[in-house]
Protein backbone atom coordinates (compact mmCIF):
# COMPACT_ATOMS: atom_id res chain seq x y z
CA UNK A 1 0.00 0.00 0.00
CA UNK A 2 1.40 3.40 -0.91
CA UNK A 3 1.56 6.36 1.49
CA UNK A 4 -1.46 8.17 0.12
CA UNK A 5 -3.66 5.09 0.41
CA UNK A 6 -2.39 4.46 3.94
CA UNK A 7 -3.13 8.05 4.98
CA UNK A 8 -6.66 7.76 3.57
CA UNK A 9 -7.18 4.58 5.60
CA UNK A 10 -5.80 6.28 8.72
CA UNK A 11 -8.36 9.08 8.24
CA UNK A 12 -11.08 6.47 7.84
CA UNK A 13 -10.07 4.70 11.05
CA UNK A 14 -9.85 7.91 13.07
CA UNK A 15 -13.15 9.20 11.66
CA UNK A 16 -15.00 6.03 12.56
CA UNK A 17 -14.08 5.88 16.25
CA UNK A 18 -14.66 8.11 19.25
CA UNK A 19 -11.74 6.63 21.18
CA UNK A 20 -8.06 7.43 20.65
CA UNK A 21 -6.01 5.10 18.41
CA UNK A 22 -2.32 4.78 19.24
CA UNK A 23 0.44 5.19 16.67
CA UNK A 24 1.63 1.70 17.64
CA UNK A 25 -1.79 0.20 16.83
CA UNK A 26 -1.87 1.98 13.47
CA UNK A 27 1.70 0.85 12.74
CA UNK A 28 0.72 -2.76 13.43
CA UNK A 29 -2.39 -2.39 11.26
CA UNK A 30 -0.34 -1.22 8.27
CA UNK A 31 2.84 -3.17 8.99
CA UNK A 32 4.98 -0.02 9.11
CA UNK A 33 6.99 1.66 11.85
CA UNK A 34 5.47 3.95 14.43
CA UNK A 35 7.59 6.76 12.99
CA UNK A 36 5.95 6.31 9.56
CA UNK A 37 2.55 6.75 11.24
CA UNK A 38 3.75 9.88 13.06
CA UNK A 39 4.89 11.27 9.70
CA UNK A 40 1.58 10.31 8.05
CA UNK A 41 -0.39 12.09 10.78
CA UNK A 42 1.82 15.18 10.37
CA UNK A 43 1.07 15.20 6.63
CA UNK A 44 -2.66 14.74 7.29
CA UNK A 45 -2.60 17.68 9.72
CA UNK A 46 -0.68 19.83 7.23
CA UNK A 47 -3.40 19.16 4.67
CA UNK A 48 -6.08 20.53 7.01
CA UNK A 49 -7.29 17.50 8.98
CA UNK A 50 -7.84 18.26 12.65
CA UNK A 51 -6.19 15.31 14.35
CA UNK A 52 -5.50 15.62 18.06
CA UNK A 53 -2.73 13.77 19.88
CA UNK A 54 -3.74 12.59 23.35
CA UNK A 55 -1.80 10.51 25.87
CA UNK A 56 -3.76 7.48 24.59
CA UNK A 57 -3.40 8.12 20.87
CA UNK A 58 -4.85 10.07 17.96
CA UNK A 59 -8.43 11.23 17.68
CA UNK A 60 -10.27 13.40 15.17
CA UNK A 61 -11.47 16.77 16.41
CA UNK A 62 -15.25 16.82 16.58
CA UNK A 63 -17.78 19.58 17.08
CA UNK A 64 -18.56 19.91 20.73
CA UNK A 65 -21.99 20.71 22.04
CA UNK A 66 -22.54 22.40 25.36
CA UNK A 67 -20.30 25.04 26.89
CA UNK A 68 -16.53 25.30 26.97
CA UNK A 69 -14.96 26.91 30.03
CA UNK A 70 -11.52 27.22 31.60
CA UNK A 71 -10.88 26.64 35.28
CA UNK A 72 -7.75 27.31 37.33
CA UNK A 73 -6.77 24.70 39.89
CA UNK A 74 -4.05 24.13 42.47
CA UNK A 75 -3.33 20.80 44.13
CA UNK A 76 -0.68 18.15 44.60
CA UNK A 77 -0.07 15.29 42.20
CA UNK A 78 -1.75 12.94 44.65
CA UNK A 79 -5.02 14.86 44.20
CA UNK A 80 -5.02 14.70 40.39
CA UNK A 81 -7.27 11.64 40.12
CA UNK A 82 -9.85 13.07 42.51
CA UNK A 83 -9.82 16.43 40.69
CA UNK A 84 -10.39 14.78 37.28
CA UNK A 85 -13.12 12.51 38.70
CA UNK A 86 -14.99 15.56 40.03
CA UNK A 87 -15.02 16.98 36.52
CA UNK A 88 -16.14 13.83 34.67
CA UNK A 89 -18.63 12.83 37.38
CA UNK A 90 -20.47 16.08 36.65
CA UNK A 91 -20.71 15.30 32.93
CA UNK A 92 -17.81 17.44 31.74
CA UNK A 93 -14.92 16.41 29.49
CA UNK A 94 -11.41 17.58 30.36
CA UNK A 95 -10.01 18.71 27.02
CA UNK A 96 -6.54 19.79 28.11
CA UNK A 97 -4.22 21.04 30.82
CA UNK A 98 -2.32 24.33 30.49
CA UNK A 99 0.52 25.77 32.56
CA UNK A 100 2.39 29.08 32.34
CA UNK A 101 6.10 28.27 32.22
CA UNK A 102 8.47 31.14 33.12
CA UNK A 103 10.70 30.50 30.08
CA UNK A 104 8.57 28.74 27.45
CA UNK A 105 5.32 30.56 28.13
CA UNK A 106 2.09 28.62 27.81
CA UNK A 107 2.51 24.85 27.64
CA UNK A 108 -0.47 22.59 27.09
CA UNK A 109 -1.24 18.93 26.81
CA UNK A 110 -4.34 17.41 25.23
CA UNK A 111 -6.16 15.12 27.65
CA UNK A 112 -9.59 14.35 26.15
CA UNK A 113 -10.80 12.70 29.37
CA UNK A 114 -14.56 12.10 29.63
CA UNK A 115 -15.10 9.11 31.93
CA UNK A 116 -13.79 7.55 35.13
CA UNK A 117 -12.20 4.87 32.94
CA UNK A 118 -10.30 7.60 31.05
CA UNK A 119 -9.18 9.10 34.38
CA UNK A 120 -8.00 5.75 35.74
CA UNK A 121 -6.10 4.99 32.52
CA UNK A 122 -4.48 8.45 32.43
CA UNK A 123 -3.35 8.26 36.06
CA UNK A 124 -2.05 4.70 35.58
CA UNK A 125 -0.13 5.72 32.45
CA UNK A 126 1.50 8.68 34.22
CA UNK A 127 2.44 6.46 37.15
CA UNK A 128 3.74 3.64 34.95
CA UNK A 129 5.93 6.00 32.95
CA UNK A 130 7.01 7.97 36.06
CA UNK A 131 6.03 11.12 34.15
CA UNK A 132 5.32 14.14 36.34
CA UNK A 133 2.16 16.09 35.46
CA UNK A 134 2.62 19.46 33.74
CA UNK A 135 1.41 21.17 36.92
CA UNK A 136 4.61 20.05 38.65
CA UNK A 137 6.37 22.77 36.63
CA UNK A 138 4.27 25.49 38.26
CA UNK A 139 3.94 24.38 41.87
CA UNK A 140 0.62 22.71 41.13
CA UNK A 141 -1.12 25.68 39.48
CA UNK A 142 -2.75 24.73 36.18
CA UNK A 143 -5.71 25.46 33.93
CA UNK A 144 -8.13 22.93 32.46
CA UNK A 145 -10.35 23.53 29.48
CA UNK A 146 -13.66 21.79 30.11
CA UNK A 147 -16.50 20.97 27.77
CA UNK A 148 -19.70 20.69 29.81
CA UNK A 149 -23.25 19.90 28.73
CA UNK A 150 -24.45 23.21 30.24
CA UNK A 151 -23.58 25.98 32.71
CA UNK A 152 -25.21 24.03 35.55
CA UNK A 153 -22.75 21.15 35.10
CA UNK A 154 -19.86 23.62 35.01
CA UNK A 155 -21.11 25.29 38.21
CA UNK A 156 -21.33 21.88 39.95
CA UNK A 157 -17.68 21.29 39.04
CA UNK A 158 -16.70 24.72 40.38
CA UNK A 159 -18.57 24.09 43.65
CA UNK A 160 -17.06 20.63 44.18
CA UNK A 161 -13.53 21.78 43.32
CA UNK A 162 -13.94 24.69 45.72
CA UNK A 163 -15.19 22.38 48.48
CA UNK A 164 -12.21 20.06 47.89
CA UNK A 165 -9.80 23.00 48.09
CA UNK A 166 -8.61 22.57 44.48
CA UNK A 167 -9.95 25.82 43.02
CA UNK A 168 -7.06 28.27 42.77
CA UNK A 169 -7.52 31.41 44.82
CA UNK A 170 -10.52 30.06 46.71
CA UNK A 171 -10.94 27.66 49.60
CA UNK A 172 -13.89 25.59 50.74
Amino acid sequence: MNGEARRNRILGILSSTSTPVSAAALAAEFNVSRQIIVGDVSLLRASGNEIISTPRGYIMSREKSGVTRKIVCLHTGEDMENELNIMVDNGCSVLDVIVEHPFYGQLSGKLMISTRYDVKKFVADISEKSAPPLSSLTGGIHIHTLNCPDDEAYQRVVNELKAAGYLYGQTG
